[in-house]
């Protein structure tokens, strides 16, 4: 019988994702399920795993991202087997807001990929996690999701219907023993921004961010901001009257 801890990481590539991952495995071993669309990539991720906790069960799985039926289908298959403990829903992608602006097929994709996509997922395990009435679902949204701004207002919207989401999901379940962890991620030195990077932000460590999430999904917490100086950063911004926020080049 199988009594390691089972942790599924849908986006698993990301490198927020993978350093999750090697955080848990170096913990202890695991029973981790890799989730990606690129499934050599997926693999290559898995491998490393391997080789840093050899008693851990590591595989890869390649899976539809946004057709439901295919959504509903992987998972039902994960769960085969029995329900995961954890779930992280970790996939995304940072667009050009100027390309959204010109391209409605950009625009979409964005939205679909972002929001449309990790809501899915969440709403596949979830059904999973009421029936067994415990577990942990994380679901990695965004700061940008706190208000809209014109520098990243598509990828803000997507990340504000994670939010939203998340807090629905989380008043579903309060009553029960599942928990619902929303990670609000601020720019953080990934491939994902390399772009900022070469523009001078201040960008938070891949590790650091990592270990937040790692934290706050063992805690249970309901929403965590990684890092967490970002909570009082979005209080501000949140609560910036209009008048002085569209003054504001953000």
């Amino acid at each position: 019988m199988n009594n390691k801890q089972r942790i599924v990481i849908v986006g698993a590539t990301s490198a927020i994702a993978a350093h999750c991952a090697r955080l848990w495995v170096t913990d202890k071993a695991v029973d981790l399920t890799l989730v990606g669309r690129d499934l050599a990539r997926t693999e290559r991720t898995a491998a490393d795993l391997r080789v840093r906790s050899p008693g851990s069960e590591v595989r890869a799985l390649t899976a539809e991202f946004l057709d439901a039926a295919g959504i509903d289908a992987a998972v039902a298959a994960i769960v085969r087997d029995g329900v995961p403990d954890i779930v992280l829903i970790a996939h995304g992608m940072l667009p050009e807001q100027g390309d959204c602006e010109r391209d409605l097929a950009a625009c979409q994709s964005a939205l679909e990929i972002n929001a449309i996509s990790p809501v899915l997922y969440a709403e596949a395990f979830a059904r999973h996690f009421a029936a067994r009435g415990e577990g942990t679902l994380a679901i990695i949204g965004s700061v940008a999701g706190d208000r809209g701004r014109k520098s990243n207002y598509v990828y803000g919207a997507a990340k504000g219907l994670v939010d939203r989401y998340a807090q629905g999901l989380q008043h579903r379940f309060a009553a029960s023993g599942v928990k619902v962890v929303l990670i609000k991620p601020g720019p953080t030195d990934t491939p994902m921004t390399a772009h900022l990077k070469g523009q001078g932000a201040k960008l938070a460590s891949v590790e650091s961010v990592a270990q937040d999430i790692v934290d706050a999904i063992a805690a249970g917490k309901a929403v965590v901001y990684a890092p967490a100086k970002w909570r009082i950063i979005m209080l501000v911004i949140r609560h910036l009257p209009a008048f002085v926020f569209n003054k504001l080049n953000i």
